[in-house]
């Protein structure tokens, strides 16, 4: 291809998301994946984009996720200043100058010491791994918990937080390097000295990110607040467009989903301002779900653009000859209405690959694939100056399987992906910016990322008794709401409860296709969150809270933290 021919835009777009963690009722964090996110993938997805010249992209931000890490922050800082303590247990442990004597709260903390990838992070360091071999007296008999000292404990628990930080923080912080060579026999103030790079790092976060928008390295966007599915807000018929034989949950609709669609957007979008200063003209919907409605609600709030999986191009196109006649429809941006959003499609078979395939490829042949893949394409339609490649991925829990977090197969691709004549490395703001011109769609079937519709979150009876238990906490809140029971106080606390209870996460675990600790872990957290519901509005919890709702015991790549665009191996 000549470089007189318009190059190939390509947009990269990590998707950072978490749920709420935290219990309203006490403010305990239940689990540690926002800090333990923030220290690995957060940061070096940041700073690789800082030290890499030429590597732009688009970073989506969930403001529920963001709200944490702030809260996080200042919990650290908190413990500094006055030795407050801090309200997450994991984390707290490093704060400690004593461990619990209970043998069940001293197992808890081993255990907690022990999630983490098996290949990449601990085979990878001698001294953790040997701690972690040690554990394998406590599987058949647990009372051996008496024979580990205070001492195991503490160079488990910094090895933990050791082996979560990111690889340029490992390259780069001259402390961390010490502690890493010091390798064991950790003390009190070397546990303290690793609490404190956590903070300052969690607590520039934020910062670094918005610097990177100011200078145009990267497009900032959002979800709406706590990564509600909007279509199914809006309408659980929408689950048929895509699967017509889906079974529907026993309610006929989420009460009120709309007016809750509105508060999902117009919170996300105060948040989102509140971290960055600015308003975002981008909006990845969680999960990619969209469907007509969804979009002309994202164009009531000035959304320039948003974006989904390619299945859910293909089901709009089924029925029409467009997919036979160009060759490049799902490497365009297309339109539905005159005021909505232009969307634009995830190349899902290139975006998987690097979700699920490169992690065990050396880097350099990773990249080159990838290249490869990117040069056909390219070379596909010369002179063709309105395509776009769209790579959206999760952007935190994939490198958990690469060698050194990514960091070399990722500082790689934005350097061949910049230094290309025949690509531009841009944004979708951008794309719209400089002319891209978004096709018209004459309809759009409803569906998400994965697989081009919504079976991930609706249909299976686990996920469907999830929606069910969440419309009847809703009738309750709308019911107790109606009759003005509530105070100001636990009124705002009701509210920020349902948002948290109406995020997708949780029907995302159930089904027997996930693995059961997780899965436990999830619809645990869930059912927390709807007796919270129940009580700060009054109300006992119904009995049907206490019974599990999904045990899960399947095998899912990635644990189940990530699934494909498209069914496959």
């Amino acid at each position: 291809m000549s470089t007189s021919q318009p190059p190939l835009k390509v947009v990269l777009c990590w998707h950072m998301h978490q749920p709420e963690y935290r219990s309203y009722a006490d403010g305990v964090y239940q689990l540690p994946w926002v800090y333990l996110h923030a220290i690995k993938d957060y940061i070096d997805m940041a700073a690789i984009i800082e030290a890499t010249p030429g590597a732009r992209a688009v970073i989506n931000f969930v403001p529920i996720l963001l709200d944490q890490i702030e809260d996080y922050a200042a919990d650290i800082h908190a413990f500094f200043s006055a030795r407050t303590p801090i309200r997450d247990p994991l984390l707290a442990a490093l704060a400690e100058s004593e461990f619990p004597l209970e043998h069940e709260r001293r197992l808890a903390l081993i255990r907690a010491c022990l999630r983490a990838n098996e290949k990449r992070l601990i085979q990878r360091f001698p001294a953790y791994r040997r701690l972690v071999d040690m554990t394998g007296l406590l599987k058949d008999n647990p009372e051996d918990i008496a024979y580990f000292s205070d001492q195991y404990l503490a160079d488990i628990v910094t090895w933990y937080h050791l082996a979560w930080l990111g690889e340029t923080v490992r390259r780069d912080d001259a402390r961390v390097r010490h502690l890493m060579k010091k390798a064991s026999f950790f003390s009190h103030e070397d546990r303290l000295q690793l609490l404190e790079i956590i903070g300052q790092i969690v607590g520039a976060i934020v910062e670094r990110y918005r610097v990177l928008a100011q200078s145009g390295r990267v497009e900032l966007s959002m979800t709406p607040y706590a990564h509600p599915m909007l279509p199914l807000l809006l309408d659980f018929s929408s689950a048929r467009e895509a699967v017509p034989e889906m079974p529907l949950p026993s309610a006929p609709c989420y009460p009120g989903g709309l007016e809750r669609a509105h508060w999902h957007l117009s919170q996300g979008i105060r948040s989102f301002e509140h971290h960055f200063g600015f308003r975002p003209q981008g909006c990845w919907p969680a999960e990619g779900g969209v469907s007509a409605a969804a979009l002309a609600l994202l164009g009531e709030y000035g959304f320039r653009w948003t974006a989904t999986g390619a299945s859910v191009l293909g089901n709009s196109l089924a029925n029409t000859d467009r997919l036979q006649s160009d060759s490049g429809a799902f490497h365009r941006a297309y339109r539905i209405d005159d005021a909505g959003p232009a969307c634009f499609f995830r190349d899902d078979g290139l975006s998987d690959l690097i979700g699920f395939t490169y992690h065990d490829w050396h880097g350099d042949d990773a990249v080159a694939n990838l290249m490869h893949h990117m040069e056909n394409i390219a070379h596909a339609r010369p002179g063709d100056d309105n395509r776009v490649v769209s790579i959206v991925l999760d952007g935190e829990n994939a490198w958990e399987a690469y060698p050194e977090n990514g960091y070399h197969f990722i500082t790689a691709l934005y350097r061949q992906l910049a230094g290309h004549p025949d690509i531009e490395l841009t944004t979708f703001s951008d794309c719209l910016a400089q002319g891209l011109a978004p096709v018209g769609l004459e309809k759009l079937v409803a569906g998400s990322w994965v697989y081009g519709n919504f079976s991930t979150w609706m249909g299976d009876k686990d996920k469907n008794q999830g929606w069910d238990l969440l419309c009847q906490a809703k009738a309750a809140y709308d019911r107790v709401i109606a009759e003005d029971r509530l105070d100001e106080v636990s009124r705002e606390r009701a509210l920020w409860q349902l948002a948290v209870c109406e995020g997708s996460d949780w029907c995302w675990w159930f089904g027997d296709y996930n693995p059961s600790d997780s899965v436990g872990d999830f619809e645990r957290l869930y059912r927390l969150h709807l007796s919270n519901l129940y009580r700060f509005l009054g109300l006992e919890p119904p009995q049907n809270l206490l019974q599990i709702i999904s045990t899960g015991g399947g095998y899912a790549e990635q644990g189940g933290v990530m699934r494909r665009g498209q069914a496959g191996p």
